[in-house]
């Protein structure tokens, strides 16, 4: 209970199961729910809406794909559902409308089915009087507002009182009809996690979500695939095999649909896929229509592709790249000139939420290929810019793009420029219908970009707000002849190719960290071996350091220089020497024809090796150099004029010893964009948009040293940004809302290696001076032992011995644990490796960086809760 995305759900098949997943849940919640196992069955919502007139209407009905066993959020979704019957539907409908009514809700409310078609038997899984995840995924299906409706009906109204703000026609009264169909899907990022099990069920692992919106099945389930920015390339034309096709049905992971694909191209029938999966084989059969689609395909070639299979592809999802992927020629532009030859254009629909049984000024818009107009008109004389949004959720990409983009929109809208946004994530603000002149609910590719470009005669594309999916669309759209906003995307490519960047870097004589363009495998182990371990690895074009590694050793380098090349093919990738105990600090700022209009530097607390979207930062920064600020303004600079930038930029630097160097920089806004916008007062996108447009920016001669407060940020898959009057209030405050405690009585400590022991050495005083029973592990409590300071033995998990951790897991007795593991070593040779898991399961704050360790320890023996003038810790919390 009280939890959410099914936190410390799962489930039992023996009573031993039963007892440990009930222990660990109780570490999260007070109460736990046991009931029926309904694995098979279909799962279904609904969201219906009430007013206080006791009006009731279903906004929208939604169906997953997957059966009952996996949580909602970890499943494709499909809107409106597709396998029920008229009596299945309208029985439901009635149960969700009887039910909001008996717990008399106003608003908006959730309703969640597992249903059993074959006996016409149901049960109610729960119902949620708020707006979910899910009640999002409505909204932007049905293009109906449910928070906005919600908000006005808590206020008093009713809906036969409010216009449809979609329509302007109609009122909210009406329930949706769609003529169209929604297909949601999940975005995981497990690839990322060492040893982390890649199967899914009741508890979520997914990070974000994507939706597609096309008039067939198979349309939006192919765009959904390709949304999701994993390399795939919708249901079939890709390159990945199963080789125990039967275990990857039975047992959900984030790759099942690939491996149902798999199952049918080898033969595999749909009744015995439907009795392994429990999916209905409606889905299971329009996916064989893909297949068989594909199988048509590959009959041809370029040349002789009969317009009718090229149309039929197009109709049911099949894209430029996909088909070119398809024939074998990997050219996505030949494809397209082909299709243009034939005279098959997309056309563009309007979300209209009632079916176009009456007219709607709807701006809310997506492509399709199954329509015989467009429900648009295109201005001549456009003054339209295109802002490139975000994609999904994921580790590295949150909310901070999409702030990003939705503040350069308000900019160009005061400017008097009709602003158009290209993204498909149903939790975003810049794709909310009425933040833009014009909505495309579409894919953030080429092909997708180039027909809405061409469509609207825009005067051109921003590409720098939305994070590293449009960056990495500038060179091909610019070579499309299409006008890229801000920085030249030739400008653009110096800097997101690495080897193009150390060059310019060398030229401009600027210091980076040693390094080698990779060729092939034997010469990185040759320049590894010549500069020392440990080295960096770093593709091309990638976000949130997707494929990037420090490796320690050889079979760590060619580990690594694998994945690294299958992320980022058509790009380098660099080897450079990592340097360890260094501090990193990145610059923010924004320039206008290469001249520096405003900046800001952030400090990592951590040493350099943290990615940056996993360190905490400090701005201003506390403990660097005046002149180390000096000459990192000075690169910037020298940067900034040679790449000739102008709009958003983000450099980042390594200083050891007062000696500067730099790692890489982005032309595009970062992820602390927001964070360094919040803490100075300076909206830094408002300046860039104007910088992009041709507007200057008049500053106020402001220095972030004069500011006076200290902004930290603390990781959380996405930022918390707070104030406080000094460090040590803003580090507790970022680190609590992050769901980090601070402790009263008793913490682990258990680090690997004497340096980063004696590193420690005088936190463990403070600790044990004030108090605290601190347990340490063998070598970590010898060590400290030895030198005078208090502490007890607790053994690990794997000694069998007593005092064992997980005993003092089990009585909740542990608060905190520090738990520093030693780079050098293999996970699965870290014996702390189970420890730090069974803080996870436990529910126990964990810190696993020295440095963070050592400023959280001192943040909170200084200033308790007491001394921030918050009396509890669920007051503390707020």
């Amino acid at each position: 209970a009280y939890a959410l995305g099914g936190k410390g759900s799962g489930v039992a098949y023996a009573k031993a199961e039963l007892a440990e997943l009930a222990e660990k849940a109780f570490k999260y919640a007070p109460q736990i729910l046991v009931e029926e196992y309904l694995a098979g069955w279909k799962e279904i919502e609904y969201e219906v809406v009430r007013d206080a007139k006791d009006n009731c209407i279903t906004v929208c009905n939604m169906e997953n794909f997957d059966p009952m066993g996996i949580h909602t959020g970890e499943s494709i979704v499909v809107a409106p559902s597709q396998t029920l019957n008229n009596e299945d539907y309208h029985m439901l409908r009635e149960i969700a409308i009887k039910a909001i009514r008996h717990f008399g809700i106003i608003g908006e409310c959730n309703i969640q089915y597992a249903f059993d078609a074959k006996k016409l038997d149901y049960r109610v899984i729960e119902v949620n009087a708020r707006l979910s995840r899910s009640s999002a995924l409505a909204s932007k299906a049905t293009g109906y507002p449910l928070a906005f409706i919600a908000a006005k009906l808590a206020l008093g109204y009713s809906v036969y009182e409010l216009e449809n703000s979609v329509t302007k026609s109609t009122k909210a009264c009406f329930e949706p009809a769609l003529d169209y169909i929604v297909v949601k899907i999940p975005r995981w990022d497990l690839q990322k996690f060492r040893n982390v099990s890649q199967q899914i069920g009741s508890e979520m692992k997914s990070v974000g979500e994507v939706m597609a919106i096309g008039r067939t099945f198979e349309e939006a389930m192919q765009k959904a695939i390709r949304m999701l920015n994993t390399g795939m390339y919708g249901l079939v034309g890709n390159k990945i095999y199963f080789k125990e096709l039967a275990h990857n049905l039975q047992y959900p992971t984030d790759k099942r649909i690939f491996a149902i694909v798999d199952s049918l191209k080898n033969g595999i029938s749909v009744d015995k896929i439907n009795k392994i999966t429990g999916i209905d084989k409606w889905f299971l059969c329009k996916i064989g229509n893909v297949i068989r689609l594909d199988n048509e395909i590959k009959k041809y070639s370029l040349e002789n592709i009969p317009k009718e299979i090229l149309f039929d592809a197009k109709k049911i999802g099949f894209s430029d790249k996909q088909i070119a992927m398809i024939l074998g020629i990997g050219d996505e532009t030949k494809v397209r000139e082909k299709r243009h030859s034939f005279g098959i254009l997309p056309f563009v629909k309007k979300i209209d939420t009632l079916a176009a049984e009456y007219p709607a000024k709807a701006n809310y818009l997506y492509l399709t290929y199954n329509a015989k107009e467009s429900d648009i008109e295109i201005n001549e004389k456009s003054n339209s810019v295109i802002v490139l949004g975000s994609g999904a959720y994921k580790i590295g990409s949150s909310v901070e793009f999409d702030w990003c983009c939705v503040n350069a929109a308000l900019e160009l809208k005061k400017m008097g420029y009709e602003s158009i946004m290209i993204n498909y994530n149903p939790e975003t603000v810049s794709t909310d219908y009425d933040m833009f002149d014009r909505l495309y609910f579409d894919e953030l590719s080429f092909e997708a970009v180039y027909e809405i470009y061409a469509m609207e005669k825009a005067k051109g594309i921003v590409v720098s707000m939305g994070g590293q999916i449009p960056n990495n669309l500038a060179m091909k759209c610019d070579k499309a002849g299409m006008k890229i906003l801000g920085t030249n995307a030739e400008d653009i490519d110096k800097a997101e190719d690495r080897h193009k960047f150390s060059a310019l870097c060398d030229s401009l004589k600027i210091a980076q960290p040693l390094w080698s363009e990779l060729k092939n495998v034997k010469e990185a182990v040759k320049f590894a071996k010549k500069v020392g371990y440990p080295v960096l690895i770093r593709p091309s074009y990638v976000l949130s350091g997707s494929a990037m590694n420090v490796a320690f050793n050889e079979r760590d380098l060619k580990d690594y220089l694998q994945k690294a090349t299958d992320v980022s093919e058509d790009y380098p990738v660099v080897i450079s020497k990592f340097i360890i105990d260094a501090k990193e600090i990145e610059i923010d700022a924004v320039a206008k024809e290469g001249k520096l209009k405003v900046w800001a530097f952030n400090e990592h607390i951590e040493n350099a090796g943290t990615h940056s979207g996993d360190a905490t930062m400090a701005l201003p920064p506390q403990k660097i150099y005046v002149e180390t600020t000096r000459k990192m303004k000075e690169i910037a600079k020298k940067i900034a004029e040679e790449l000739k930038i102008t709009g958003p930029f983000n450099i980042q630097f390594l200083a050891k010893d007062n000696e500067i160097s730099v790692i890489e920089c982005n032309l595009r806004a970062s992820r602390s964009f927001p964070f360094v916008s919040k803490i100075t007062g300076i909206n830094f996108i408002e300046v860039a948009t104007m910088a992009i447009m041709g507007k200057d920016y008049r500053s106020n001669g402001y220095s972030v040293l004069d500011l006076d407060h200290v902004g930290v940020k603390a990781p959380q898959f996405s930022f918390s940004r707070l104030k406080g009057a000094d460090f040590n209030d803003a580090l507790l405050k970022a680190m609590i809302s992050t769901g980090c405690r601070i402790p009263k009585k008793s913490i682990i400590v258990s680090i690997s290696g004497d340096e980063n022991r004696y590193k420690f050495m005088n936190e463990m005083k403070m600790l044990s001076g004030k108090g605290f029973e601190v347990l340490c592990t063998d070598h970590t409590n010898d060590f400290y032992s030895s030198r005078g300071i208090k502490n007890k033995l607790i053994h690990k998990l794997q000694e069998n011995k007593k005092p064992n951790v997980m005993d003092s897991f089990r009585k909740g007795k542990i608060e905190l644990v520090i738990s520093i593991p030693n780079p050098m070593k293999e996970i699965d040779l870290d014996k702390n490796y189970d420890l730090r898991r069974a803080t996870i399961d436990y529910n126990v704050s964990l810190i696993t960086n020295l440095q963070l360790a050592k400023a959280f320890v001192r943040a909170f023996l200084e200033k308790k809760v007491e001394d921030l003038e918050i009396k509890s810790w669920d007051e503390y919390v707020k």
